[in-house]
């Protein structure tokens, strides 16, 4: 089994506080597949504003999770860490659907199944968010390696 603790995930993420939502990596295969931890916590700055009566993570927020979960698994695969000179960009997402809610003290998981790498630098996957086994989201994403302007 291979996983990766918050250092290791803040090697293969250009991501940061508050946006960086990946706090480890569980288990992933290169080439293949990964399987991510969000720790969802009421001290989240979204929280305050989405919703104070009933404090739900905003839907593209689950999205971008898994966003970041490909993108790890990107780099991972390629071999390479995120650097000056290019990035891992979201290209599209198709097919989201949410089923339920992501509340504070949830643990989000998040597992992303590469379906297919073309030449031209896009990476497709698949994406299944769960809180206790119960899926909250499911996705199609895309995501592309480029060069980042200078």
């Amino acid at each position: 089994m291979n996983s990766m603790d918050i250092h290791e995930v803040l090697n293969h993420l250009p991501h940061r506080y508050p946006f960086l939502l990946i706090d480890k990596v569980v288990d992933y295969t290169i080439g293949e597949r990964l399987l991510a931890v969000k720790n969802v916590s009421f001290n989240e700055p979204f929280f305050q504003g989405h919703f104070p009566i009933r404090p739900v993570m905003p839907g593209v927020l689950v999205l971008e999770a898994m966003a970041q979960a490909t993108g790890i698994l990107s780099f991972k695969t390629a071999e390479v860490q995120p650097d000056q000179d290019s990035l891992y960009y979201l290209a599209s997402i198709d097919k989201a659907k949410f089923k339920r809610p992501v509340e504070p003290g949830d643990q989000l998981q998040i597992e992303v199944t590469l379906v297919k790498r073309s030449t031209r630098g896009f990476w497709k996957y698949t994406a299944t968010a769960s809180v206790d086994d119960k899926v909250v989201c499911t996705a199609e994403l895309m995501c592309a390696n480029r060069d980042v302007p200078s």
